[in-house]
């Protein structure tokens, strides 16, 4: 089976759906298999995108994709950092 990626818009609205069905009383487990997608799945995307506007997802995802970014180039330029100082030091 081939794993379906969602966007964070495309999950908000699931869960619209999700909550809509679940106070309608229907289960999670029911949901989710309705849905094809595993009940703690939906729980982590609960968790993660619950109460929150497709516009604020978006921004969401936008800043953690910048963050990630961010985080690879500190560690370059600490590794970089640490290659300078050794050079520096002698011991080459």
């Amino acid at each position: 089976m081939m794993k379906k990626s969602y966007k964070p818009e495309q999950i908000v609205r699931l869960l619209q759906d999700v909550e809509a069905q679940l106070a309608a009383g229907a289960s999670l487990r029911e949901v989710a298999k309705q849905l094809g997608i595993n009940p703690g799945t939906l729980s982590r995307w609960q968790r993660r995108y619950g109460g929150v506007q497709v516009d604020e997802a978006r921004r969401m995802f936008v800043l953690e994709k910048e963050n990630l970014r961010l985080k690879r180039i500190v560690a370059e330029l600490e590794l970089d950092k640490s290659i300078l100082k050794e050079a520096l030091s002698g011991k080459y």
